[in-house]
């Protein structure tokens, strides 16, 4: 038995059709998540909870968008929502009826095409609906469809290897369509995609759903743009991390087509610029399975560290503080013109307010006096600022200054300093914190670091400087 499939792709039912309801008028729930609690167990230490009351619909006829830095969880919530992962807790329901397992009317697109090499885009199209028992006719008829759908009639035949990145991408997104799912979940889809190619999937992704030519009922896609949830979506999930959690709900009631330079467009942009950057700092996916991510434990000692250089932050205070920002910048913009990605400017507006060097205010970041005071010195004098925010404004840094003073040798082990660390994240990112404060401690002369003796140290120069 398999499931009965529509004639033709030329007369799709509209992403609307049947989803109301006669007593209520209200859309069809397609999926509906309650109370999810996702956490994996650390050893000896408290398990480490990556998502926490997470409770999420999803109706028929709508685009939503799960809008959140990498390392926020949202991959793992849309494997729980696709079957693929059970929850530690917290129930999933699909059309009313407990999510057990992948179900034929739930479809996932990944962020890479994940075509296999050995078969034609046919042939790697009609493999899912060969899975669900569909007849061989009937499903080289569904899969020519779905080619023809996503524009890549023609190219059933090619191998995987004589595609590009978008027209992989495109074999990806037929191959989940042609089983005509309800719902279809879109993991990153166009992160792997160089931008004028990902501008040109979203476009006709959004056309064909607006012409109600795709034959789903809704759609969920994991994204980290906050520009592409904006162009996309009819309303947008922000998600925060340490653990996830959805924090703000935004409806997008702008019409397609949707324009980036539209008044109305930058506005709800700059506005979820404004929810996530008041937000706490998102970690890193650091060594979880399945890309879990690194959050804290409740009581952790010292607060992560994203992987900021130096170089970075010195050339985003520069830029701050020379015309015509002159200390102050829109988000936004400022991403636009420094073609900075959330996953890269966040993590330097964190650094920066961290060292107490800018502020954020409604979408806008701003240099403090001390960060402009930075800008404005040369390199020996900005070695005493950053040298006096590490110990004023970093606790980690204070205490490993504070071990090496204490000792006639001005050595101290780091693994004492990883292992606190791991009371509130994983290994990988304890790692990757102290490797970011080495390097910061470095500029500033405050103390250096052993990898083969894995040690930190006052070399002579500093210990006469009584640091």
């Amino acid at each position: 038995m398999h499931p009965v499939m529509p004639d033709s792709f030329s007369e799709p039912p509209s992403p609307l059709a049947g989803a109301g309801s006669a007593e209520t008028g209200e859309r069809e729930t397609l999926l509906s998540v309650r109370d999810i609690r996702q956490s994996y167990h650390r050893g000896g230490n408290a398990d480490l909870l990556v998502l926490d009351d997470v409770s999420v619909d999803i109706a028929a006829g709508e685009i939503v968008g799960l809008l959140g830095r990498s390392g926020s969880g949202k991959s793992m919530l849309l494997r729980i929502m696709a079957g693929l992962v059970a929850p530690t807790s917290g129930v999933v329901t699909w059309r009313g009826e407990v999510l057990r397992g992948p179900v034929s009317g739930i479809a996932m697109v990944f962020q890479s095409s994940a075509l296999f090499p050995w078969l034609s885009v046919q042939d790697n199209v009609e493999l899912v609906l060969e899975a669900q028992g569909i007849a061989r006719k009937e499903r080289e008829a569904l899969a020519r469809e779905a080619i023809d759908l996503i524009g890549l009639g023609g190219h059933e035949k090619a191998w995987p290897r004589e595609l590009s990145g978008g027209m992989a991408q495109r074999a990806g997104l037929a191959r989940a369509l042609s089983v005509r799912p309800d719902l279809l979940l879109m993991d990153e889809p166009f992160s792997s995609l160089d931008v004028l190619t990902a501008e040109n999937l979203r476009t006709d992704l959004v056309e064909l759903w607006c012409e109600q030519k795709l034959p789903v009922k809704s759609m969920l896609m994991v994204t980290h743009s906050i520009e592409e949830a904006v162009l996309m979506c009819d309303r947008i999930l922000l998600f925060t991390a340490n653990p996830g959690r959805v924090e703000h709900e935004v409806p997008v009631s702008l019409p397609h087509p949707r324009h980036r330079d539209g008044l109305a467009f930058r506005e709800l942009v700059d506005r979820i610029y404004g929810l996530m950057t008041r937000r706490a700092p998102v970690l890193s996916e650091a060594d979880l399975p399945e890309g879990g991510l690194s959050a804290p434990a409740s009581g952790s000692v010292y607060s992560a560290i994203a992987p900021v250089t130096i170089g970075s932050m010195v050339g985003l205070i520069e830029g701050l503080a020379a015309p015509p920002l002159n200390g102050r910048a829109d988000l936004p913009l400022l991403a636009e013109k420094a073609q900075l990605e959330l996953d890269d400017l966040f993590p330097l507006v964190e650094a920066l307010q961290l060292l107490g060097f800018a502020e954020l205010e409604d979408g806008d970041i701003l240099l403090t006096e001390e960060g402009a005071r930075f800008s404005m010195s040369e390199f020996d004098e900005r070695k005493t600022i950053l040298r006096h925010a590490l110990l004023q404004q970093v606790p980690l840094a204070k205490a490993i200054c504070n071990i090496l003073d204490e000792r006639p040798n001005h050595v101290a082990d780091a693994g004492r300093f990883r292992d606190e660390l791991c009371e509130g994240m994983s290994p990988g990112y304890a790692a990757q914190t102290l490797q970011t404060l080495v390097g910061w401690a470095r500029y500033a002369e405050l103390f250096d670091f052993d990898e083969d003796a894995d040690q930190f140290f006052l070399d002579d120069e500093i210990s006469r400087a009584g640091l």
